[in-house]
């Protein structure tokens, strides 16, 4: 368990890392083209131009770290402030402060956020543009300075010893041992974070210095993958054979290195084939003064010779570590799929990869095997999702609301993914937990949906299933009338936690007033209000058809101290994750007693004509009686 915590801890923070810079990569790619054509020794050399290059290291790629780094931790305010925090060691050194940013950005954002935390509630209307201007003005000033004394120096010394360090290992001939450490947590769970928290800050600075970085091409070399799969290609068996050629081009020429990770997983010693491929690059890398001027992200061979210094040396150099290490790759890679049993479940294997790397993976679709026929003599449907309170128990009362026209004999309920019950033969879920979902019960029909208050799905699934079940509607009702075997709930929907005509800058600050509504109200616990985020971050809460009901995760359901709801109107609309929110249900559920008044607001929400009636509501009472039509 604790082994299993501490990886959880360094997934977490290997991704808050690589998420500070990744969105700033555009960034990163245009000085490094600037660099290339414009410096003295470039393509175009310009004097003029290449005065670009160093306002560009220097200023805004840690601006654009910090801003980020504190935009994460605390939205747009957690930015500013992260931003001015950076300014602090920005001037306090003479080499570009990457390092320095990704300390001072999330700090900054943290700072604030606990003060905002800690006002929250107490300041008097009228006054609040005035706080959070002077809190962020000031806090952010303290830090800038606090930054320019003491972290500057600090982050100096300890890039100026990463530097010597890198130095010492390649003129010792070491360099390449770093491949026993690079390839494993590439194909675990640290891709990302390895090259862009780690080596491309560092090889930034020895951009700046000496004009290229070696430590540019460490993680990005396409070599060991693209040898791993061609070994796939001649040695392989069944769909990971047939899929091998494929992959190959996607993780080359694209540049997507996760697309080859569920293969090596199928077979675990292949790590062996990728540490020696990485291994013999970085050797030969080394010994022929390879090198990358700018960051290549992502890592395919396109964006190595892009970023490759303009001379003949440097590209032989590049281009002959790639294909060394795919060489000897694929040599070790056959031995080892030739001399032992192989499995031949990639989608297993791609499930597995994602749990390793604690996120969503863009490439594990590619994998999914295609569902079958939808089981013969189906009796049991259920909705799942992470905590089964919300949006599992609204989409299963919509489900369960057509099957009882459909007057077909089935059980619909819900649940959280970790309780599906070994007998289910239909589960539903949201697309992104579909995975944890097969996991758990992998023989069921697994259907992902993207919107659970209008998916065409379920008008698709009662269609199939209609043409194996009859029974009386006396009978289903009988069955649903069982299911929901609770008193009636109307009194759980109160006027006072009804809000009218509410404004709000993000989804956190939304999901946060929720939060602190169910807590006033004594439903919660104040802990309850960070998990109802922590939710969101998991799987979005936006239900479709404007609507978004954010909750706690499974684990805060012991925060629970009695069932309530609260309403909140947000006509202009408020952006989760892409999906404009006007109806906000702040859910807190405890025994499954506010099951039945959810499935009056699925059903109610269901159709975009109460929508649009309760977001013009004028008044709480109004609202709630549309809601206790339905």
């Amino acid at each position: 368990m604790a082994q299993s915590n501490i990886k959880v801890a360094v997934q977490k923070f290997g991704n808050f890392l690589s998420s500070m810079v990744m969105p700033n990569i555009g960034a990163f790619i245009a000085w490094g083209l600037i660099t290339a054509l414009f410096i003295p020794t470039g393509f175009f050399p310009n004097e003029n131009l290449a005065k670009l290059v160093d306002p560009m290291v220097k200023y805004l790629l840690p601006l654009l770290i910090g801003y980020t780094g504190g935009k994460l931790v605390h939205d747009q305010r957690g930015g500013v402030v992260g931003a001015i925090a950076t300014m602090g060691v920005i001037v306090g050194s003479d080499i570009p402060m990457f390092l320095g940013a990704m300390i001072m950005g999330p700090l900054g954002g943290y700072i604030i956020k606990k003060f905002d935390q800690f006002i929250e509630g107490k300041v008097k209307t009228g006054f609040e543009m005035l706080i959070n201007n002077f809190s962020a003005g000031i806090l952010g000033g303290i830090l800038a300075i606090l930054a320019f004394l003491g972290v500057s120096p600090a982050v100096d010394g300890f890039t100026g010893a990463l530097v010597v360090g890198v130095d010492w290992m390649v003129a010792h001939g070491l360099l390449p041992l770093t491949s026993i450490l690079i390839e494993p947590a590439k194909i675990l769970f640290l891709n990302n974070a390895i090259n862009h928290g780690i080596l491309s800050p560092i090889g930034a600075e020895q951009i700046r210095t000496n004009g290229q970085s070696i430590l540019l091409l460490l993680e990005t070399n396409p070599g060991p993958g693209l040898g791993i799969l061609l070994a796939y290609c001649f040695f392989g068996k069944g769909t990971a054979k047939q899929s091998a050629p494929g992959a190959a081009i996607i993780h080359f020429i694209g540049g997507i290195h996760e697309i080859y990770f569920p293969y090596v997983l199928m077979r675990p010693l292949l790590i062996i084939a990728a540490i020696l491929g990485g291994m013999s690059g970085v050797f030969t890398f080394v010994l022929l003064g390879g090198g990358l001027q700018a960051v290549a992200s992502p890592g395919s061979i396109l964006a190595i010779l892009a970023a490759t210094p303009g001379n003949a040396g440097s590209y032989v150099a590049n281009i002959s570590g790639v294909l060394v290490a795919a060489i000897v790759s694929f040599i070790v890679g056959s031995l080892i799929l030739k001399t032992g049993k192989q499995t031949e479940d990639l989608d297993e294997a791609a499930r597995k990869m994602q749990e390793m790397k604690g996120k969503k993976s863009s490439v594990a679709g590619s994998f999914t095997k295609q569902q079958g026929e939808v089981p013969a003599s189906v009796q049991k449907i259920v909705f799942a999702c992470d905590a089964g309170m919300g949006s599992s128990a609204m989409g299963a009362s919509l489900l369960r609301k057509k099957v009882k026209q459909a007057n077909l004999n089935i059980s619909v309920t819900n649940t959280a993914i970790s309780n599906i019950p070994s007998e289910a033969q239909i589960v539903i879920t949201q697309k992104e937990l579909t995975p944890r979902a097969q996991n758990k019960v992998p023989d069921a029909y697994h259907i992902s949906v993207d919107n659970f208050l209008s998916s065409p799905e379920y008008d698709k699934l009662i269609d199939q299933l209609k043409n194996d079940h009859t029974t009386s509607k006396a009978e289903e009702e009988k069955k649903v009338s069982a299911e929901n075997n609770t008193d009636s709930n109307d009194g759980l929907l109160k006027e006072e936690n009804v809000f009218l005509n509410q404004h709000f800058s993000s989804k956190k600050e939304a999901i946060r007033f929720a939060g602190s509504v169910l807590v006033k109200g004594g439903y919660v616990e104040e802990n309850y209000v960070e998990a109802m985020i922590e939710r969101d971050n998991m799987t979005s809460t936006y239900m479709g058809n404007d609507v978004a009901i954010p909750h706690g995760t499974e684990e805060a359901k012991k925060n629970v101290l009695r069932s309530g709801f609260t309403v909140i109107q947000v006509p202009e609309g408020v952006d989760f994750d892409g999906e404009k929110v006007r109806l906000i249900f702040g859910i807190a559920g405890k025994d499954g007693t506010h099951l039945e008044i959810l499935s009056g607001i699925a059903i109610t929400c269901s159709d975009m004509d109460n929508i649009e009636k309760m977001v013009h509501a004028k008044s709480a009472k109004e609202l709630m009686t549309i809601i206790q039509r339905n």
